[in-house]
């Protein structure tokens, strides 16, 4: 018998290595609560501060420009405390863990968006405000301030708005980079599929009769897509949050709306759940929208409307079909730069992979979405429209272990809207739909 292949040692410590390297980010953990205690010396520093402010105003001992001054060191005081819980929080899920919120009501606004870029760029801007404070009180006590310090403290002022202005530069846009990826994701809600799928249940039937749709707690009123003054009928050129742009830049077919979807013809659809989905909350939360059902059942038009909505509400929206998005990551893998197109679509805050299922992919175009679908997950918005329940993706993409970890991650954290009925483009040509239908082969 021919001996049995010994195991590559490369193969097995290389990973254990990687990991092994990356569990040493915890050591950066103490540093964090070090941190922490300064931030209670600023805190005793600030009541002590306050506390000598009180007594001379009560004794009398002091003048419009003195109390300027004990003011101005409160809020330096208030600004370097700031600076700390920047770099204590958000430095923390950057560089050592995520610290999972869990959608807490008392969240920063500025964690939801927060990366290393973008902490950069805050940092440098609360160090600018610390400095014009300092600068400030200087020009406060002129009087007891030399010209030589003043000089300096204009220099380094400046200085310091230079560098911040040149790594905001480098940082890319800061509309874009204030939608980063680190926000940890919310707890799943009661209904919905809070846990990654059973691979066994693929084999079990359609996935969708056993996740079926969300049920939501509240529904929201359908809302126009058009802004006033906006669209074709609208001022060109006055749209002053940019929508009208990004809708452009998104390179949707064309312009759908929630109110233009005609729920008439899907009475099984879960209108609260679209309702829902139309606040584009999902997006801010990093989730997943999935629309899966037969040919003409209105799947496009829904991602395009979700997809409308997240530009109006100030997210970067990108829309391509499945076959699209494959070669456009083939081409980027042919130029040796996979890594870096998919950094650079982390600029958008929703994907939409439009019609999955009616072409076979290959295996390398499979692997290739599934390194998109990947990259994506916990991070940010994909809206995937298929004309194929989950157990049949294995016609797409092939009964591999790359199909099931994409569905995986695809389902996770996701609504599944699934659309039933006849094609809407066949609406009135039942006599050519039943000849076509009389003359197509059996499915397997």
């Amino acid at each position: 018998m021919p001996a049995s292949p010994k195991p590559d040692v490369r193969s097995l410590a290389a990973p254990s290595l990687g990991y092994a390297l990356f569990a040493t980010r915890w050591l950066q953990a103490p540093l964090y609560f070090g941190l922490v205690a300064a931030q209670g010396v600023y805190v005793y520093k600030f009541f002590n501060e306050l506390w000598h402010l009180v007594q001379h105003i009560v004794s009398g001992h002091v003048n419009e420009t003195h109390v300027m001054l004990a003011v101005l060191k409160l809020v330096d005081v208030v600004m370097i405390a700031n600076l700390l819980i920047m770099v204590i929080v958000g430095g923390y899920e950057t560089f050592v863990s995520r610290i999972g919120l869990q959608g807490h009501r008392d969240q920063p606004e500025w964690l939801s968006h927060v990366n290393s870029n973008v902490l950069k760029v805050k940092l440098a801007t609360a160090i600018v405000g610390i400095s014009s404070v300092h600068l400030l009180q200087m020009f406060v006590d002129v009087d007891h301030t030399s010209q030589h310090s003043l000089l300096w403290g204009t220099v380094i002022h400046m200085a310091f708005i230079l560098s911040a202005a040149i790594l905001a530069y480098m940082s890319g846009p800061m509309e874009r980079g204030h939608h980063g990826h680190s926000s940890p994701l919310p707890a799943p809600r009661p209904g919905r599929p809070g846990a990654p799928l059973i691979l066994s249940e693929l084999s079990a039937g359609p996935l969708e009769s056993t996740t079926g749709t969300v049920t939501l707690r509240e529904i929201v009123p359908a809302q126009s897509v058009r802004t006033p003054g906006s669209g074709r009928g609208g001022r060109g050129g006055q749209d002053p949050s940019g929508s009208e742009a990004r809708i452009r830049a998104a390179g949707f077919p064309t312009r759908k709306g929630l109110d233009e979807f005609d729920r008439g013809r899907q009475p099984a659809l879960d209108g609260e759940t679209v309702a829902r989905l139309g606040k584009t909350d999902f997006v801010a939360t990093r989730e997943n929208a999935l629309f899966l059902g037969p040919p003409g059942t209105g799947k496009t038009h829904l991602a395009i409307a979700l997809g409308v909505r997240a530009c109006q509400a100030g997210h970067d929206v990108q829309f391509a079909t499945g076959a699209e998005w494959a070669a456009r990551l083939a081409e980027a893998q042919s130029a040796g730069r996979l890594a870096e197109e998919l950094a650079e679509l982390d600029r958008y805050e929703l994907l939409i992979i439009d019609e999955i299922g009616y072409v076979p992919f290959e295996s390398e175009e499979t692997s290739l979405l599934f390194r998109l679908v990947s990259h994506r997950y916990e991070r940010a918005s994909v809206i995937v429209t298929s004309d194929k329940p989950f157990a049949r993706w294995t016609e797409v993409f092939g009964d591999t272990p790359v199909t099931f970890a994409m569905i995986d991650r695809l389902a996770h954290h996701a609504d599944i809207v699934t659309l039933t009925g006849e094609s809407y483009r066949l609406r009135g040509h039942g006599a050519a739909r039943s000849a076509t239908t009389a003359t197509a082969p059996e499915p397997h």
